[in-house]
């Protein structure tokens, strides 16, 4: 009972305690109220972990690494006709010296053949040089009678490069062709040796200059001029002046622009007719294209022959579809091949003197492909079609109408007759491999199937497939051989039978093989041996003219060269 009224007292006093302090508060309003700090507390990051930089050894590798290189072969490629071959200047390195050569090549074969070759060096192991070749070989014919050639001349070519990459080169040569028409029935028809004497003098010279290297604006120049003279032993005469200006300014990498010039003029004649004068003027434009997978060359070539204006295409593309090995080729050209008696002559020397002088237009139209593999092998195979305006044929002199009789009926002269146009299809393909200078064998195909003629019944004296190969090795270090092959399918010709009337014959299809040994005795001497005709087939490549059978000729060579 006690503890209960001492639980009650307590409770009484503490709610008592709490209204007084209560009270008080309501009383004091506007006092502050502090806080007191008893600790501090301050935030910290922790340490991270340093990276450590030091690089660990490199795990060592003893493979052996493979390189691989794609070096192309650099190859022949020949247009669809031949064509004349002319000097072109030397590109001169002045990073290095020339070895001067100098030799002397005599020589003596069956046929009465004599054999000379000589030719000269002279440098000054910088920029200037000077060469000089001259050459001399006749061969006599036991049967027929009158089968004799010469073959001389001379030329002296020298060029110098200044010291503003700019070169200048000229050349001079002199040439002396010697045949006899012996191309005739020697019991129906007797000569006298001089009546039949077919001489050829010509004399060249040539002068340009060209930059070494392209200006600041990227322009190449390489202006030309050509003079030549040619005569025969009866009364014809001819005089060629040609004057070349070729440009090509470089626009970027890969795009240049190609702009030219080209004047030739031609005036012939003979004692017993007026002079004929021929030129052709040429401004070829074009625009190339050239990178690693497309070489494109586009444009045109305003023409006027002999005032005849004529717009031809010049339009070629490579696509390469595999690199070096497989190239695609497109074109469409037209060209003009010069009508000249000297042009004539080198085609058929037993000719007779010109009456008329028309230029060739050619028009090709091609496609093909070609390419470099494994590094020595080339090939290169075309086919199109291609059109001769004017071109000039050669039929036997007695199924024409020459002039009186005597020589004129013996055929063994060849006039010129016009055609028109001539149509053909064609096939053309090269094909083989080079070991540097040790081994090379290639091969040749040209086949040209005509199908329309304008003027003439058949295209008299052109040969319609060609085949040739050709093989050179160096079997020990001073030991060379080497051998060509020659096929070709007869020409058409026309000939007269007993009763006068006229047909056509064809010339036969022959194979000519030829050999060549050479070998090295001492550093200056070397001794070589060539065989012809090995197989001695008789044939004719003009006809009523039988080729040399079998014949062979050797001699020595000496190299006076330091």
């Amino acid at each position: 009972m006690q503890n209960k009224i001492y639980n009650k007292t307590s409770l009484l006093f503490g709610l008592g305690l709490l209204l007084c302090i209560t009270t008080v508060h309501a009383q004091d309003p506007l006092k502050k109220q502090t806080i007191e700090i008893t600790s501090s507390f301050k935030p910290e990051l922790k340490n991270a972990a340093r990276i450590n930089f030091v690089a660990a050894p490199p795990v060592p590798d003893s493979s052996k690494p493979k390189f691989s290189y794609n070096i192309p072969v650099t190859s022949l490629s020949l247009v669809y006709q031949p064509l004349a071959i002319s000097p072109l200047a030397l590109n001169i390195d002045s990073s290095d010296k020339w070895a001067a050569s100098n030799f002397v090549k005599l020589g003596y074969g069956n046929l009465q053949t004599p054999f000379a070759q000589a030719g000269l060096s002279f440098n000054n192991g910088t920029n200037a040089n000077l060469n000089i070749l001259a050459h001399y070989i006749s061969s006599k014919g036991k049967s027929p009678q009158y089968q004799e050639y010469t073959d001389a001349g001379a030329s002296a070519y020298g060029s110098m490069v200044t010291a503003a990459k700019q070169e200048l080169y000229g050349k001079v040569s002199f040439g002396n062709d010697k045949y006899y028409l012996y191309g005739y029935d020697h019991s129906a028809y007797q000569f006298d040796k001089g009546d039949l004497l077919q001489r050829f003098l010509s004399f060249d010279a040539n002068v340009g200059f060209r930059n070494t290297e392209p200006t600041e604006f990227g322009l190449k120049y390489h202006p030309d001029v050509k003079l030549s003279f040619f005569n025969d032993n009866h009364d014809g005469k001819e005089f060629n002046a040609v004057a070349d200006l070729p440009l090509e300014k470089a626009i970027g990498d890969a795009l240049s622009i190609k702009l030219g010039v080209n004047a030739d003029y031609t005036q012939y004649s003979r004692s017993t007719a007026p002079s004929i004068n021929n030129t052709i003027v040429t401004v070829p434009f074009a625009l190339q294209f050239k990178n690693e997978a497309v070489n494109i060359h586009g444009g045109v070539i305003p023409s006027w022959d002999n005032s005849t204006f004529k717009l031809m295409p010049d339009l070629l593309a490579d696509l390469k579809l595999g690199g070096e090995g497989l190239i695609v080729q497109l074109g469409w050209l037209m060209h003009y091949d010069k009508g000249s008696y000297r042009r004539f002559a080198s085609i058929n020397p037993y000719l007779a003197q010109p009456t008329q002088l028309l230029n060739t237009r050619v028009n090709e139209t091609f496609g093909g492909i070609k390419g470099t593999f494994m590094e020595r092998f080339f090939y290169n195979a075309k086919v199109g079609l291609v059109q001769f305006y004017n071109m000039p044929l050669f039929a036997n002199e007695n199924v024409t109408a020459g002039p009186g009789g005597g020589i004129a009926l013996a055929g063994n002269r060849f006039s010129i007759r016009n055609e028109e146009k001539l149509d053909a299809f064609q096939m053309h393909g090269e094909i083989g491999v080079v070991q540097a200078e040790d081994f090379s064998l290639t091969g040749r195909f040209n086949w040209l199937l005509f199908n329309k003629q304008k003027t003439e019944p058949q295209p008299w004296g052109i040969t319609p497939r060609e085949f040739s190969a050709a093989l050179r090795w160096r079997i020990l270090k001073d030991l060379w051989f080497k051998s060509d092959l020659f096929f070709f399918e007869g020409a058409k010709y026309e000939y007269l039978k007993d009763n006068g009337d006229r047909s056509v014959g064809t010339g036969r299809h022959p194979v000519d093989l030829s050999a060549g040994l050479e070998f090295r005795v001492t550093k200056q001497f070397n001794l070589w041996l060539q065989a012809n005709n090995v197989f001695n087939n008789k044939y004719q490549r003009w006809n009523q003219y039988d080729v040399y059978g079998f014949n062979m000729l050797g001699g020595i060579t000496f190299n006076f060269s330091k």
